[in-house]
């Protein structure tokens, strides 16, 4: 057959590989098929854990048969297994599984497979990332809990402590409510929603009527001190007095009472007389008086009984309260009650992080988990935060990590069922009291939720309006990674999620020589800073008629949606033209009251 009469054939984009099961994985596969349009490889240990059965079965949005992501089952990523997914000729490889040690392993090999595939790692362990990161070259490490923590812990604080993003050290920029900024010297660098609906509207055209917004800072970043606890000796003391002892303690006080009343009436005794010949006797140090009444002897007898009963057994129960209590405070258990807490219930990789950020933030925190062994007791223990072993669907365990007197409740397990039925039954335990922020006294509840039709349901039945997904908000930043750009820090808004990126722009891109308005889309992306080829130069106050350049790099605020539409915009072409020399910027006058500022601190 002649060339002529051969039709031509379009080469096949890359394919991307995504190695696990987890939640993670599962919505890592749908932002990459149905966000990104991107063909998929998943390498499932097997079709019936944890998401398994739902990554097979999953449809993208537009119904293409060709998006739809091929499965490779295998126990171990082992070389051959790797191989066989396309790791070779793949785009990029995410490697999210919930072992970290398997997840480096799986980066090392797919590195000798292609020296140059991108790869993307889900690690928990900072210090095993920055290794990894530096020496296997074009390698983003993210940990899923890391991004999701800020979110979880801004639903509990609101506005009493700020939600910073993760730029560079001197420039101070934070999420925050438009209220908590007015009046101050913070500058709006842009409205990020209107959360005044039943839905938010994100990056809303009326910048004016948000009241979530994105603020710039001058100064210094302070951290609060942690909160030191006041010691109650009297809670204290009731660790001690467990409810069995104080039983047994109070029905031996009842006995002495009615003796000795019975022995006042019959031998005409004073109080103190009366109790003096009662303790005696109980303990047997009375002397029997074959010349007493039939009701003296009676109660003398009876006493004694009582005395040989009762000593030993008020003794077995101090010891054993004595015992308990060395032991609980040994284990790192609450030893002393508290109030006006916080309580985080399961202390897997989220739970972790989000105790530590509370422990930061200087707010009592009691973590509660069922195992001794998860990831989060040991932390807790090295921060001197208390930790109660139990199960959080039992009230005894709430109720032992002072449910009744708390002030948020935040349940972290991996089960949604789990997490509701913990958050109902702390709701019924708390004890309705009114507490600094909330006069009416009712228990801030936020609820880990990976379903978001479960979770919408359950806030119209239950009113438990503050849930979030450690899945939707990190797939993003992993999905961006794997595509080649940066994703530096996320914002909750409910459950939904903005994403800031920072995206250079390419040569001969289609955005290049365009102006940054033009960049900006209401309800998809904002624009909220350029940085130019100048090393450290960040600009905030934005150009408009200075076109873009290859060697800047946009800081940009955006949708799930936006960002992926953005980021082809940015992609260089394949013969991209000389490069040409932007126009000089101008000086821009500092405005009216910053010109008292120091020249450091001044926009630019």
């Amino acid at each position: 057959m002649s060339d002529e009469a051969t039709p031509a054939t379009e080469p096949s984009p890359a394919r991307f590989v995504v190695c696990g099961d987890s939640t993670l994985a599962r919505r890592l596969v749908t932002e990459l098929v149905d966000r990104y349009g991107v063909p998929v490889t998943v390498v499932l240990p097997s079709l019936t854990g944890n998401h398994a059965p739902d990554i097979a079965e999953f449809r993208p949005e537009t119904g293409d048969p060709a998006l739809r992501p091929e499965i490779l089952v295998a126990r171990r990523l082992t070389a051959d297994v790797l191989d066989r997914a396309g790791v070779r000729d793949a785009a990029a490889v995410a490697l999210v599984g919930a072992d970290d040690v398997a997840n480096v392993d799986a980066a090392m090999i797919a590195r000798e497979l292609d020296p140059d595939v991108r790869l993307v790692v889900r690690l928990f362990n900072a210090v095993l990332g920055e290794g990894v990161a530096s020496m296997l070259g074009d390698c983003a490490v993210l940990s899923g809990s890391e991004i999701a923590a800020p979110a979880f812990v801004a639903a509990t604080l609101d506005d009493e402590a700020p939600t910073y993003l993760r730029l560079a050290d001197d420039e101070l920029v934070r999420a925050t409510s438009r209220r908590a900024v007015e009046g101050t010297a913070a500058d709006v660098v842009c409205a990020l929603a209107d959360t005044g609906g039943p839905e938010p509207v994100t990056l809303p055209a009326d910048e004016e009527g948000a009241d979530l917004v994105l603020v710039r800072e001058y100064g210094r970043r302070g951290d609060p001190e942690p909160q030191r606890r006041r010691p109650h000796l009297l809670r204290t003391t009731g660790l001690l007095f467990g409810r069995t002892l104080r039983l047994a303690l109070g029905g031996m006080a009842v006995l002495f009472a009615v003796a000795a009343a019975v022995l006042a009436y019959a031998r005409d005794l004073g109080p103190t007389d009366a109790a003096y010949l009662v303790l005696l006797t109980a303990l047997g140090g009375a002397d029997a008086d074959p010349a007493a009444s039939p009701v003296e002897k009676v109660i003398a007898v009876a006493l004694a009984i009582a005395g040989v009963a009762l000593v030993p057994t008020v003794t077995a129960l101090v010891v054993d309260a004595l015992v308990h209590a060395r032991l609980k405070v040994a284990a790192g258990g609450l030893a002393d009650p508290v109030d006006d807490h916080v309580i985080v219930v399961g202390l897997g990789n989220i739970g972790t992080r989000v105790l530590q950020e509370l422990h930061a933030f200087g707010r009592t925190v009691v973590g509660v988990d069922r195992t001794e062994s998860a990831r989060g007791v040991a932390v807790a223990r090295e921060l001197g935060v208390p930790v109660v072993i139990g199960d959080a669907t039992s009230p005894e365990t709430l109720r032992a990590a002072s449910a009744r007197t708390c002030r948020a409740l935040l349940v972290l397990t991996a089960d949604d069922v789990t997490n509701l039925e913990t958050a109902l039954l702390g709701r019924s335990v708390h004890r309705s009291r009114g507490t600094p922020g909330r006069p009416d006294g009712t228990l801030r509840v936020v609820l880990r939720l990976f379903d978001d039709g479960f979770a919408q349901r359950v806030q119209r039945t239950f009113g438990l309006t503050r849930s979030r997904s450690v899945s939707y908000l990190a797939a993003p930043a992993f999905a961006a990674a794997m595509m080649g750009r940066e994703v530096i820090d996320t914002i909750s808004v409910g459950r939904r999620v903005l994403l800031v990126a920072e995206l250079p722009i390419g040569a001969g891109s289609d955005i290049e020589g365009r102006y940054c308005p033009d960049i900006s889309v209401p309800g998809e992306v904002r624009v909220i800073a350029m940085r130019t080829g100048r090393a450290g130069q960040t600009i905030w106050s934005l150009p408009d008629r200075r076109p873009l350049v290859r060697t800047d790099r946009l800081l940009v605020v955006a949708t799930r949606a936006g960002l992926a539409a953005l980021l082809p915009r940015t992609v260089p072409s394949a013969d991209p033209p000389p490069l040409a020399e932007p126009a000089p910027l101008r000086l821009l006058t500092a405005p009216a009251g910053r010109a008292d500022r120091p020249e450091s601190e001044r926009p630019a």
